[in-house]
């Protein structure tokens, strides 16, 4: 008979749960800079040398909640597309639900794609996670273009392409270099709209970014001739 986790096991899982929680609470208030086990540790009432038993640093703390974010980020893309008509229309529920997930919370949105924090240096293991959400955005647009090459895409350098050919090999995804450059570029767009956006750039003009968000998001559509 398979025994389930023991009380010990339960009860470190929660208090990493409540470490988490506790650390986003203070990403919200103060930005990634600001995370401080010693002020989670005063929060949770322990003494600041027991919380290095859940994380040896503060880099680990935040290496956890950046592979959630991610995981919670591309899962939320994914539901989105699944949910949504081939084509164009998985193209823009990708992309809506990227805004949407970085609006709702923004302090996520900022840790992975924000300005770095000071001291920390992301290890590998985001890697695979960061390429999920990548990959979530691009599948449809490679799934509708089957492989085609719509007019009008620049054709990379010989020296680019080397590396989109890389980018390909890890995405796992069929797709001439000039598509892939094209949604290196609508990734960039994108994510450049919601940084604007979120950082307060739009205030007094774009209020709110919809219809200019939208409006790149079938711009990039009409780009690659999805229907």
């Amino acid at each position: 008979m398979t025994k389930g986790p023991t009380p010990r096991q339960l009860a470190r899982e929660a208090n990493i749960a409540r470490i988490k929680e506790l650390a986003l609470e203070q990403l919200a208030a103060e930005g990634a800079a600001g995370l401080s086990l010693r002020a989670v540790a005063r929060e949770l009432n322990l003494v600041s040398s027991a919380i290095y038993r859940y994380y040896p640093s503060r880099d680990d703390l935040v290496t956890d909640l950046v592979l959630d974010a991610y995981a919670d980020l591309a899962a939320a893309v994914e539901q989105a597309v699944a949910a949504a008509r081939p084509g164009r229309g998985e193209w823009v529920a990708a992309c809506e639900a990227l805004r949407a997930w970085a609006r709702r919370q923004p302090h996520r949105y900022a840790l992975v794609y924000g300005s770095a924090i000071p001291g920390y240096e992301a290890p590998g293991t985001t890697v695979a996670p960061a390429v999920r959400v990548l990959r979530a955005l691009a599948l449809p647009v490679v799934r509708a273009l089957g492989g085609r090459n719509p007019e009008g895409l620049p054709a990379p350098g010989a020296e680019l392409r080397t590396q989109l050919d890389q980018v390909a090999e890890g995405l796992e995804v069929d797709a001439t270099p000039a598509v892939l450059l094209s949604l290196v570029h609508a990734f960039a767009r994108l994510q450049g709209l919601v940084g604007l956006e979120l950082n307060g750039h739009f205030v007094g003009g774009f209020e709110p970014a919809d219809l200019l968000y939208a409006a790149a998001v079938e711009d990039e559509a009409d780009r690659w001739g999805l229907t």
